[in-house]
Order: structure tokens, then C-alpha cells, then sequence
């Protein structure tokens, strides 16, 4: 089964989607399985995430702030805006699909684990998510 979910990220960051995920899993009744996710963009990833602490999702983008800062002399694609070189340099970094086992109706997150669309650009964006599951 496939099904697209449109998540509206407004601004940079972590944006939680575990929520809309674990609807897409729940509807379709999968009772074990695998949940495969892509983001169909390339400024913006996936990434599973402490979902408790706010500060810890901070930290996490502040350090890839500094890691990939905007501005660097070295970048030649820069018609987009002085972020998004940037942001497909921290798409790389991170991940474009994610795969989480479904056992018992339920993706097998762990406790403290969320998933998470993390936007790299600076504006509002509307993303697109393509959620596969499957046996």
C-alpha cells in the first residue's frame, strides 16, 4: 500500500510526524510489516529522534547550523538564497527515507523515539511524503 501524506513544514527544524505516520499504519491495518518513508525533496529529510526533550532536537539543529553555516565563499549555487545550498548539503547529511518495522498494528518505535520531517530551509514549505507499507 502507498499513500502520500503533504506536511506543511513552517520554518526550519524538527517537525514531528509520528502522529500522521502512525494514521497512515492504523487505517491500513497492517498488523506486521514494514513502513517504508521518502521525502520527495532535496532540501529537507527524515530522521527518528528523541521526542521528549525539546532541547535535545535544538541542540541537533544548532550543531548542523554549525556544521553547514549559510554564506560560505566556497558555494556556487546561490540564485535559491544564501540557504539553500545549505540545505541540500544537510539533506545529504542526514536521511531521505527512513524504514521502521510494524509489529503488532503498531510501528516498533522505541519509548522515546518520534519521527521527524526536518526542514532546511528557512521559508514555509509544503513537503511531500511518500508512506509505503508492506509485508
Amino acid at each position: 500500500m502507498i499513500h502520500t501524506l503533504k506536511i506543511v513544514a513552517a520554518g526550519p527544524g524538527l517537525h514531528e510526524i509520528t502522529s500522521q505516520v502512525s494514521s497512515v499504519v492504523a487505517e491500513a491495518g497492517f498488523r506486521e510489516g514494514l513502513c517504508t518513508l521518502f521525502i520527495r525533496h532535496t532540501s529537507a529529510s527524515l530522521t527518528i529522534q528523541e521526542n521528549a526533550d525539546p532541547s535535545a532536537r535544538r541542540d541537533l539543529e544548532a550543531w548542523l547550523n554549525r556544521l553547514v553555516p549559510e554564506n560560505d565563499p566556497l558555494y556556487t549555487h546561490t540564485a535559491e538564497g544564501p540557504d539553500d545550498m545549505p540545505a541540500h548539503i544537510k539533506a545529504i547529511l542526514t536521511a531521505t527515507n527512513l524504514s521502521i518495522p510494524i509489529v503488532g498494528g503498531r510501528l516498533a518505535l522505541g519509548t522515546w523515539q518520534g519521527i521527524y520531517l526536518w526542514e532546511h530551509r528557512r521559508r514555509s514549505s509544503r513537503r511531500e511524503l511518500v508512506v509505503h507499507l508492506g509485508l
